[in-house]
């Protein structure tokens, strides 16, 4: 997959989530799902596994009922049935692997691919969490503008043990900048949360350059989403750690 590709759906997927804060939580909530719906379904293309369809579903409505229920949830956990969708969606990936007739050989490898697929689907609700969490976008625009860079950064057409750490060190540096723009969240916090980023950003291009490019359009979509989509959970939990 180019990286330039990738980058480009990475940052337009970033904007349509960080406009939840000024959209609301109902347009929040339905952009999780539709993001989640579309990894959902292009992940299994991506991984190129047998059951598409079936593992797509699941992975989809893994992704559905989180963000859902963490729009709904009452009190100051709103992730808590977060891990009951992701066991659900796990064990779901584990009785398709064990009834369907084809692709017996990598049923090992398409069961723990299909798997983090579940987990990051599910890591989608995060955003949703954020916003209701916080309900200014100070934190998740940090995130937000670190990831963009360190996407920025992945599009140069170098080599991965060069883009890696170029990305993380600038997403470091970005982070504090965002922080004294848009947030009262000190220097150093704000740096240690650049630099998480920038490694969740560059460890997925990695694994797409050697992945090399999917045959079809939807799994390059969701190998370029995925990222993106597991930065959820960090925005919420970082928030919770440095605020609280």
């Amino acid at each position: 997959m180019k990286s330039y590709t990738a980058g480009l759906i990475g940052i337009i997927a970033l904007a349509l989530l960080v406009a939840g804060h000024s959209l609301g939580l109902g347009y929040a909530v339905g952009v999780s799902i539709a993001l989640a719906v579309v990894f959902g379904y292009g992940w299994p293309q991506y991984l190129g596994i047998p059951a598409k369809k079936t593992l797509g579903t699941v992975i989809a409505l893994t992704g559905v009922g989180a963000a859902v229920t963490a729009g709904l949830a009452t009190g100051g956990d709103f992730l808590v049935w977060t891990p009951i969708y992701i066991a659900v969606g796990f064990g779901a990936v584990m009785a398709v692997q064990i009834i369907r007739g084809t692709g017996q050989k990598h049923r090992l490898e398409s069961t723990l691919g299909a798997g983090a697929g579940v987990a990051i689907a599910g890591f989608t609700c995060g955003w949703v969490a954020s916003f209701r969490f916080l309900g200014e976008p100070g934190m998740t625009l940090i995130v937000a503008i670190s990831a963009a860079v360190a996407l920025l950064v992945g599009m140069l057409a170098w080599p991965d043990r060069v883009v890696g750490p170029l990305a993380i060190g600038v997403a470091a540096l970005v982070g504090p900048l965002a922080a004294l723009l848009f947030s009262d969240v000190r220097i150093i916090p704000a740096a240690i949360l650049g630099v998480l980023v920038g490694a969740v950003i560059a460890a997925f291009r990695r694994i797409r350059t050697l992945a090399g490019t999917p045959a079809v359009v939807l799994g390059v979509v969701a190998a370029a989403l995925a990222p993106i989509l597991s930065l959820g959970t960090l925005v919420y939990f970082v928030e919770k750690m440095i605020l609280y």
